[in-house]
């Protein structure tokens, strides 16, 4: 009796970490790792812990369906199914080497692909693009410039002061409408609070539809990336090319804070107070904004 074929396998565990940014260039390294045919005769099988409450990276994984399955597992357990390969990435944001190295080469390199022979150009998220139509939010203007202030890590959010500066020297250097993600200070005609954004879509839509995005989110620049929208991204915890290396349309500032390399989580209140401090290291008036901003608003919001 001939048994029915089953496809080889290849589990990837952990694929890719527990934040949407992350997935982002963790699935943006496979589809780069998928092309070089290493996996040829191999459908990946991404083993995910499931993570409630998370749907717009649940709607991210579900955009990988024509390269890869994935299956919402508690990954310390044993699969209930026979596989003849796997690729063990979980707890990879306690790796010193992925606190060494642009995040995609590091992911690369897990799947067994030497980053040195993917070109620049296979290293953007512009798969995402492909696969998603952005819906954008209702009550936004046509054209705008978008401040994302906050970040899923207390270290990489933008103080309230520095938040306020920002929003009001954009407003004095050009004449499109700020939406941003914050709160701020007072009512102004120019200033839109975002709307809530309930998916992915809806996410996209926000991202696509700005001019300009100026961000500490490292999550929101890599969607700017997949659509090409120029941004201003801030760091104060790692080092811009470590992720935001190849993408064209990105100008990075580096803040760099006095803590260790690439620190993950805080430790405790004195990283987060280090951390903001480092946005005011160089000058309570901000010096470096006026600068950063005058470099990205230049021919980018007309």
């Amino acid at each position: 009796m001939q048994l029915p074929h089953r496809p080889r396998r290849l589990a990837i565990l952990n694929g890719f970490g527990m934040t949407l940014g992350d997935s982002v260039i963790g699935l943006t390294a496979l589809v780069a790792a998928l092309g070089t045919g290493r996996f040829a005769g191999r459908r990946p099988l991404l083993v995910r812990k499931p993570l409630f409450g998370r749907r717009l990276i649940h709607e991210l994984y579900a955009l990988a369906s024509p390269f890869a399955d994935v299956t919402w597992f508690p990954y310390r357990a044993a699969l209930p199914f026979p596989l003849e390969m796997r690729i063990d990435i979980r707890e990879f944001a306690f790796d010193p080497a992925f606190r060494a190295t642009a995040m995609i080469d590091y992911f690369l390199a897990r799947l067994g692909i030497d980053p040195a022979g993917i070109p620049a150009g296979e290293k953007r998220n512009t798969w995402l693009a492909a696969a998603l139509r952005p819906r954008r939010p209702a009550g936004l203007p046509e054209k705008y410039v978008l401040v994302c202030p906050r970040a899923a890590m207390a270290m990489r959010t933008m103080p309230a002061p520095v938040h306020a500066r920002l929003l009001a020297s954009l407003l004095a250097m050009q004449t499109l409408p700020v939406v941003t993600q914050g709160r701020p200070a007072g009512p102004h005609p120019r200033i839109i609070s975002c709307p809530a954004v309930s998916s992915l879509a809806a996410l996209a839509g926000l991202v696509a539809g700005a001019v300009l995005i100026v961000s500490t989110d490292t999550a929101m620049v890599h969607l700017a990336d997949a659509w090409g929208v120029p941004t201003l991204a801030f760091f104060v915890t790692h080092r811009p090319e470590w992720r935001v290396r190849d993408y064209p349309f990105c100008t990075a500032i580096h803040l760099p804070a006095p803590l260790p390399p690439a620190l993950e989580f805080a430790r405790d209140g004195a990283d987060i107070r280090a951390a903001e401090g480092a946005w005011t290291a160089r000058g309570s008036d901000l010096p470096w904004l006026e600068p950063a901003l005058i470099a990205a608003c230049s021919g980018r919001t007309a």
